[in-house]
């Protein structure tokens, strides 16, 4: 009887253990059942070069979603990314083009143009008291219609140090491994450094964090140039893949890069969420998008998919806010 009970409780034990597992990795789990039903539905998604596909399409959104983790973490969000991203890969052409600038100044110029929305964004959410999701809708739109006046609605060719960004050098695609960089960076930031740690305390509690003698202002606008400047970088990855800077280019974006932050486990109401996770999330739906073209699913119906992926996390969201207030 004792050898019985025992028994049951090491199985609820290992049970628990599973489902504390499953909730706290829920897209990780979600990617690997998908790769495993894909790999058996078509042998074409395991190949190399398929993988490699995978990867190079979740580039973008990655390292525009690290950045978004930034503003959700913070208790924000930061509707502007892909707008920034096209604004900062224009002006990078066009400094280049145009201005006859060396190829690594025109980068530096680009990104500081990202850091730059950012803080305007930030300053808006910070001292304006702009709620965060009218603060980067208000510099979304100018971002927008300044690379439109920039290009005078043209797209722009690119060329060298730009072009890199989109390359393969010794079989490795550059755009992963300025994904892999970018994630690095993030995680240092977010786990490793005094930021990182007022970005979890201004998201949790922004009272509290100001009772506690963090410069909350200071936080939240650090918060969204963060954000800006891996938008300008997703923007480069963007340009080079493309040898040109488009002015509709990431169009969108925004909400798959919220999207991924929100599946990796990030919660919108703030103080939650990790680089890991953002990356497993823009991963599963790069999968996502991989798989269904493989399967010959049409773009439209692809589009409702993934909008029913994002319901799911925001609701997976929304419960487990519940669940924590009980």
């Amino acid at each position: 009887m004792t050898f019985s009970t025992s028994q049951t409780r090491t199985g609820n034990s290992v049970g628990a253990n599973i489902r504390t597992f499953i909730a706290r990795n829920g897209a990780l789990v979600g990617l690997v059942l998908l790769c495993l039903v894909l790999a058996f539905a078509t042998p074409a998604f395991l190949t190399g070069a398929n993988l490699l596909n995978v990867g190079i399409q979740a580039s973008t959104i990655a390292i525009l979603a690290f950045g978004e983790t930034f503003a959700i973490v913070a208790a924000g969000i930061d509707l502007s990314v892909g707008a920034v991203a096209a604004f900062s890969s224009m002006v990078v052409a066009y400094t280049g083009a145009s201005l006859g600038m060396p190829a690594w100044l025109t980068v530096i110029v680009g990104v500081l143009a990202g850091a730059f929305f950012g803080a305007l964004s930030g300053i808006a959410n910070a001292f304006l008291k702009l709620p965060s999701f009218i603060a980067t809708l208000a510099t979304m739109s100018i971002a927008r219609g300044l690379t439109l006046v920039i290009s005078d609605g043209r797209p722009i060719s690119t060329s060298g140090l730009v072009n890199f960004f989109g390359s393969t050098v010794l079989g490795i695609p550059v755009p992963i491994v300025t994904m892999i960089i970018m994630g690095v960076i993030a995680a240092v930031i977010l786990n490793f450094t005094s930021i990182g740690r007022s970005i979890y305390a201004v998201g949790g509690n922004m009272e509290a964090s100001r009772l506690s003698g963090i410069h909350v202002h200071k936080t939240q606008i650090i918060v969204f140039v963060l954000s800006g400047i891996f938008a300008a970088v997703a923007g480069l990855v963007i340009a080079g893949r493309l040898h040109s800077v488009q002015p509709q280019a990431a169009s969108g974006y925004e909400m798959d890069a919220i999207a991924s932050t929100v599946i990796g486990g990030a919660s919108l109401s703030g103080g939650k969420g990790k680089i890991s996770g953002t990356f497993v999330g823009a991963i599963l739906l790069a999968v996502i998008r991989n798989g269904l073209n493989i399967l010959n699913v049409s773009s439209f119906w692809q589009q409702v998919v993934i909008g029913l992926v994002i319901a799911i996390a925001v609701s997976i969201d929304t419960l487990r806010r519940k669940q924590d207030t009980h």
